[in-house]
């Protein structure tokens, strides 16, 4: 039976409005990283997060779990931890004739939304163990596919300070997460409220805004959108230019970029662009709109080299100069 509902464009932008408020009543300020958080859920995607411990990054996804009325499971990655413990493993059970049998025992990947706290601390073996439910939606374990529920949603979380003893994420593995999203330190005005919120007796909750099934509803018609051929080309003429073989890149790409941004990159500007637009109240998408969505689209998927990295070289500077030398054609 079809149980898809149809849902319109100010539904959408009344129920992401919702879920930031709700999610405002547990996090303070972070503006931008609940909307980059909630973006990447609405697009069906998967969110790298990179900050210091202690800025609110669990509770965040907890907080969005609640708001959604999802299943939630946090995973802590150490360098002991191996793929069943994440996917699930077969268990021998004695059955009520007596037999043996083999069981599957789900692993924590089976929720809706997943945090993989400090997914660089375990071993490449263990972290490819994601790769498959990030992009398939489902695990395989002996031979035998188990699809996961949806909507399905990883945050993976990478401390940018304590590099000793981790395991840098590959670049292929990097290119499956939608956005990276860097999690600044708050200002004092923040601090001051963290802890009048976090230090008394009465702890805010979030409350329920509505289920995954209207999430996943909305990422139906997010894809819906319809976008003008000259807007793809602009987000296409960014990807490009970020390449340094490409004639036309600016100098600073061709001096410090190594490898540029993947098919992948232009994908999820283009997917962003049209969750802004829903959000923003429109039904098509706009040259801002892919502008918007490119530093954390991009910031994981170009490759800097050895002369800009010695040089202290930001990805996210090289995204601006991208930004300001890449200019929309007139219509």
């Amino acid at each position: 039976m079809n149980t898809q509902i149809e849902i319109k464009p100010d539904q959408f932008m009344q129920t992401a409005t919702k879920i930031e408020d709700e999610v405002a009543t547990v996090i303070v300020g972070q503006k931008e990283l609940v909307r980059n958080t909630l973006v990447t859920l609405l697009a069906g995607g998967n969110a790298l997060l990179e900050g210091v411990p202690g800025l609110g990054k669990t509770m965040l996804v907890r907080t969005l779990a609640q708001t959604i009325d999802c299943q939630f499971s946090r995973i802590q990655f150490t360098p002991d931890l191996m793929p069943a413990d994440i996917v699930g493993t077969n268990l021998i059970i004695e059955n009520d004739q007596g037999f043996r049998e083999f069981k599957f025992e789900n692993g924590p990947i089976f929720a809706n939304l997943i945090l993989a706290d400090e997914i660089n601390r375990a071993t490449p073996k263990t972290q490819s163990a994601m790769l498959e439910a990030m992009q398939e939606h489902s695990v395989t374990v002996s031979k035998t596919t188990h699809k996961l529920s949806q909507p399905f949603f990883v945050l993976a979380t990478q401390n940018p300070l304590e590099m000793e003893g981790t395991y840098p994420l590959p670049e292929a593995q990097l290119d499956r997460f939608m956005f990276k999203v860097n999690v600044p330190f708050p200002p004092v005005e923040d601090l001051i409220e963290i802890a009048n919120r976090t230090t008394t007796s009465q702890i805010p909750e979030a409350k329920k805004v509505t289920d995954g099934k209207f999430i996943t509803n909305m990422q139906e018609l997010a894809r819906s959108v319809p976008i003008a051929n000259h807007v793809t080309e602009f987000a296409a003429r960014l990807l490009t230019a970020s390449h340094p073989d490409n004639p036309s890149s600016p100098s600073v790409i061709q001096k410090f970029v190594h490898v540029g941004a993947s098919p992948r990159g232009m994908q999820a500007m283009i997917l962003a662009g049209k969750i802004n637009a829903l959000l923003d109240g429109r039904f098509n998408v706009a040259y801002d709109d892919i502008r918007n969505a490119a530093m954390p689209a991009l910031r994981h998927r170009i490759i800097l080299n050895f002369e800009a990295q010695a040089e202290g070289i930001d990805p996210d500077e090289i995204i601006t100069a991208l930004l300001e030398a890449v200019i929309p054609e007139p219509i």
